[in-house]
Formats: structure tokens, C-alpha cells, sequence
């Protein structure tokens, strides 16, 4: 005789455990976007001209944190600067970094490196020498400025002696930054102005009012590239708006 065992009844999920389970998953999710965002990559906003034309009002970019290593200006809550950097490297000259404002690390600003630590750099009418040498500079046809079209401004093809390329504005002569003595720039820190040069507050200036010289602590990356862009009140999750998005900017590598 064969014997039968009669089933066990069904076992209903605890609802409990699924959303322990749930709240795990969320819980993991979000420490690993909080781990990449301190660490390797974050967004920010363009907000003002002084990077044009490379960089617009509005324009979204990726900043890659570990280009240059981490210091206390990395995370993205506020902690209390020191000197040093975990696995630090130096910027390349011509490279758009993203840095707490040295008066008030609660800013955070976007400048291009055009001095490293020892270099000797001075400004004459607008052109720039670094340890003796002339950056060249090719002016180009007059254009309206993207942010203020009512301002007319002289765009220039500036090489840096390694080979980089990048385009600045040029607003004319007389302009305050047009002229500087020869900056010697120290050890663990940097020169950094905006390729807006007439529309930038820079390393040109004293800490003050500008940037002054820049410390490697205050250094949060490299800014890498435009992931999208829109005009004042557009929003991608706002359809209506779209027509004030700035397509032609979306994925831009950023020079």
C-alpha cells in the first residue's frame, strides 16, 4: 500500500521580511550613489559667463573627483579644509577644474589652470606669458556673447606650449586683469582664470575679491563634460520648457 503525506498548507510571505528586504535594497542603492557621488563623479550647474564660450549659463556637466585625488573638499558636505591630498596629482595646464572658493569654501567656482606650482606667469594687454614663454593667441571673427547678446567680444583660439587648444573671449583693451605683475605661483597651489577673461573674478585678483591663488585642497576635479543644457526656466522635466533646452550643447567633451 502506498502511503500518501497530505501537504503542508501554503505558506504566505511575510510581509514584514519583504519590507526589511525593500528597505535593504534601497539602503545599498543609496549608499552606492552617495559612495560615487563623493568619490568619482558629480554633476553641477553652470551658473554664470565667466567660462564662456566653452562653458554657458545653464550648461549640466560631469566633474570627475579623482582626477587629481581627494582631499576634505571632496565630499560633498562641508568639512573643514586641510592641506594634502589622498593619491594627489596636479592638474595639466589648461585643464577646467570645479574648487571651493578659498573665502568661502561654501562656493564652489570653475576656472581653467593656467599656472602650476613654480611657474612664473604675468599678464600684458590681455596676453599671457608662462616662465618666459607667450601662450599663442589667434583672434577670430567678432560674435555676439552667448550669455549677453547686446556685448560684442573678440573669441580667441589660445594653445598652450604642450598643444592644448581651447577658445577664450576678448572684451577689448583696458579691462582690470589686463595687465598683472609676474605671479609666482607656490608649492601646492595654482593659477586659475575664466576664458570670459574680461567677465572673470580669477587668480588674477586677490583673495579678496577674486580667486587669488588657488590651494590643491580646495580642488574638487575635473570638470570632463556638458551632459545637457537649458536657458533660465527650462527644465527636462518640464515638456512645456524644452523649447528653451539648448540641445546643440548636450554631450559636449569639454576642453
Amino acid at each position: 500500500m502506498t502511503l500518501t503525506q497530505n501537504p503542508l498548507p501554503p505558506r504566505h510571505p511575510d510581509w514584514r521580511a519583504e519590507v526589511v528586504d525593500l528597505g535593504r535594497t534601497i539602503a545599498l542603492g543609496l549608499a552606492g550613489a552617495l559612495v560615487l557621488h563623493a568619490t568619482l563623479f558629480q554633476p553641477f550647474t553652470i551658473p554664470s559667463s565667466s567660462m564662456e564660450p566653452g562653458l554657458v549659463t545653464g550648461d549640466y556637466i560631469v566633474v570627475s573627483k579623482f582626477a587629481y585625488g581627494w582631499s576634505l573638499a571632496s565630499p560633498s558636505i562641508r568639512l573643514p579644509l586641510a592641506s594634502g591630498r589622498l593619491f594627489g596629482r596636479d592638474p595639466a595646464r589648461g585643464d577646467v577644474v570645479v574648487f571651493r572658493l578659498p573665502r568661502d569654501p561654501a562656493q564652489i567656482w570653475i576656472k581653467r589652470v593656467i599656472g602650476l606650482p613654480g611657474d612664473r606667469v604675468q599678464v600684458s594687454g590681455g596676453h599671457i606669458r608662462v616662465n618666459g614663454q607667450w601662450l599663442s593667441q589667434t583672434p577670430l571673427a567678432p560674435v555676439r556673447d552667448h550669455d549677453r547678446p547686446e556685448r560684442i567680444v573678440v573669441p580667441t583660439l589660445e594653445r598652450q606650449p604642450a598643444g592644448r587648444t581651447y577658445l577664450t573671449y576678448d572684451g577689448g583693451p583696458g579691462f582690470p586683469g589686463d595687465d598683472t605683475g609676474v605671479i609666482v605661483v607656490p608649492g601646492g597651489t595654482y593659477l586659475v582664470m575664466g576664458d570670459n577673461r574680461d567677465n572673470s573674478l580669477d587668480g588674477r585678483f586677490p583673495r579678496e575679491t577674486g580667486v587669488g591663488l588657488l590651494p590643491a585642497g580646495n580642488l574638487l576635479g575635473r570638470a570632463d563634460v556638458i551632459v545637457a543644457s537649458w536657458r533660465p526656466g527650462a527644465s527636462l522635466f518640464k515638456p512645456w520648457t524644452w523649447p528653451n533646452l539648448q540641445p546643440d550643447r548636450f554631450w559636449r567633451r569639454i576642453v
